[in-house]
C-alpha cells in the first residue's frame, strides 16, 4: 500500500535553502574573482562587484519571496517567480562569460 505525505509546509523552506545556496555560490565565486585582481586589475573587480551584487540581490528579496510562497500554499496556489528567476539566470550567466572573458583574452 502506498502513502501519500503531503509536505505542505516544507515547500518554501527547501525555496529559501536554495536561493541561499545559489547566494553562497555566488560570494564563492566573487572571492575567487578577488583573486585575480592584482593581475588583472579593475576588470576583475567588476567581476567581484557584478557577482556581490547579484548575491545582494538575492539577500534582500528574499524575505518576500518566502511570505509570497506561504501565502501561496494557503491558498492553494503557489505561482513562480519568474523575474527573479530569470534576472537570477541572467546574473551568472554574464558573471560567468565575463570570467571566460577575462581568462582567455585579457593579457596576464
Amino acid at each position: 500500500m502506498i502513502s501519500l505525505v503531503r509536505d505542505s509546509g516544507l515547500q518554501p523552506e527547501r525555496t529559501s535553502l536554495a536561493w541561499g545556496r545559489t547566494m553562497t555560490a555566488l560570494v564563492g565565486s566573487s572571492l575567487l574573482f578577488l583573486r585575480w585582481v592584482p593581475t588583472y586589475g579593475w576588470f576583475a573587480g567588476t567581476l567581484v562587484a557584478a557577482a556581490l551584487a547579484a548575491a545582494l540581490g538575492i539577500y534582500v528579496s528574499q524575505r518576500r519571496r518566502y511570505a509570497r510562497s506561504v501565502a501561496g500554499i494557503s491558498r492553494g496556489r503557489v505561482d513562480a517567480d519568474v523575474v527573479a528567476v530569470m534576472s537570477t539566470s541572467l546574473a551568472v550567466f554574464a558573471v560567468g562569460a565575463l570570467g571566460i572573458y577575462t581568462v582567455l583574452f585579457l593579457p596576464l
